[in-house]
């Protein structure tokens, strides 16, 4: 019995206006159908100043398209751009297969791929704040039902919603998902709180955050080589070199044109790199497109205000020990391996490093009438070594910030 999913025969679609890099994205796009059980087929480019309004493409490439999509068989046409209903249902008319843009291929995969109860409920706000606006004339895709790619989406069965129905259905999972970021944020005040250092990891998807995480504390995390493996935040403590812990939060894979539905629907996960003590940014160092990712990662970033946090850079992928990427000498960076679990020692010196100054390394002789110092100490910081002496406790400690003063009177040498 062959246990082998089969794929969808897709072709890809688009208008080259000039406004992208249409190759790059295109790549982009059969990675994301490959992600989706997808195989691309063909695919099917044309130059035009603009997009026709009412079909996307121009007649006599729209019939080429037709014809294509019944040689090759394919069973869905992927454009590489958003598509109105309108559009959707003329291109449809006249190619008689399911057509479906760039967008709702990514929230297919969000919907597959979210684990958590939260990020279920992301997934389905942005599918249906992308619906709403296309329920006009879009009677016939929405009455679909079944699987493949395009028609997946969780908490939803029936398609055949109207538009109160889902602005009904939105404002519920405003809600719940506002309950759920004001218990994250109640989480964050007590990590601060609690002087827990934070360090986001964030980058461009596919570039091995999942694969770090797992190789720093063995989290366990779904770490493959497809788009978006990981959607769910996931948070793990480490200790460094100099005694401290640090919880490491990994974070959605960031996507070139990532559309702004999905960015305002996963914003409350990304925003823990907003509040974090250390952004940790991977760049995948074997890529052509490192520059275009880093400078989509840095726009997310600048959106959220992450501007005066603390930022440092990890070229991964470097196998052999070196890297295509080359980065500004004046930025604090490290070459690692995180598959082959290589230069992991000389990043973690340079997480250290980069976190601000939290507690301060001291040799302390505590009086035994002083003995509650020392309960404060390791419950604020911590106790690497102690001893009882005649004298009293000879400690040495990670001695959070707020009690280095009332500490200084037992330092010893």
């Amino acid at each position: 019995m062959n246990s082998e999913i089969k794929k969808t025969k897709v072709i890809l679609a688009a208008v080259d206006t000039g406004e992208y890099d249409i190759e790059s994205s295109l790549a982009e796009l059969e990675e994301l159908t490959r992600t989706a059980d997808g195989e691309v087929v063909g695919v099917i480019v044309q130059k035009r100043p603009s997009y026709d309004p009412g079909s996307c493409m121009g007649a006599g490439r729209l019939r080429e398209l037709a014809d294509a999509s019944e040689e090759l068989e394919a069973e869905l046409i992927v454009f590489d751009h958003e598509l109105s209903a309108t559009q959707i249902r003329n291109i449809e008319n006249i190619t008689d297969i399911r057509v479906i843009d760039r967008t709702m291929l990514i929230l297919d995969i969000f919907a597959a791929r979210a684990r958590t109860r939260e990020g279920k409920l992301q997934v389905e706000l942005a599918l249906q704040k992308y619906r709403l606006p296309r329920l006009t004339g879009m009677g016939v895709e929405l009455s679909r039902l079944g699987g493949g790619i395009g028609t997946r989406g969780p908490g939803e069965t029936k398609l055949e919603t109207d538009k109160r129905h889902i602005k009904r259905r939105i404002n519920a999972l405003e809600d719940e998902l506002k309950l759920l970021e004001e218990r994250r944020n109640r989480l964050r005040i007590r990590r601060k709180k609690d002087s827990i250092l934070t360090a986001a990891i964030v980058g461009y998807t596919n570039v091995g955050k999942s694969t770090l995480l797992n190789a720093l504390t063995e989290a366990g995390v779904l770490a493959e080589n497809k788009l978006f493996a990981t959607l769910d935040t996931t948070s793990r403590s480490i200790t460094l070199p100099d005694g401290r812990n640090v919880m490491l939060i990994d974070t959605v894979g960031l996507i070139r044109r990532l559309p702004h539905s999905l960015i305002e629907a996963f914003k409350s996960t990304l925003e823990e790199a907003a509040s974090a003590d250390l952004i940790i940014e991977i760049i995948d160092s074997t890529s052509s497109e490192a520059p275009e990712q880093i400078k989509v990662t840095h726009d997310l970033l600048t959106e959220l205000g992450c501007e005066d946090i603390p930022h440092i850079y990890i070229l991964n992928k470097c196998d052999d020990g070196t890297s295509a990427v080359v980065l500004p000498s004046d930025l604090p960076s490290v070459k690692i391996s995180a598959l082959n679990k290589t230069g992991l020692d000389d990043l973690l010196s340079l997480i250290s490093q980069s976190l601000p100054e939290t507690t301060k390394k001291m040799k302390l002789l505590i009086p035994y009438d002083q003995t509650g110092l020392t309960g404060r100490i390791r419950e604020n910081g911590k106790i690497l070594s102690e001893e009882f002496t005649e004298a009293g406790v000879l400690v040495d400690a990670l001695v959070d910030i707020r009690l280095q003063k009332s500490c200084e009177q037992y330092t010893v040498k």
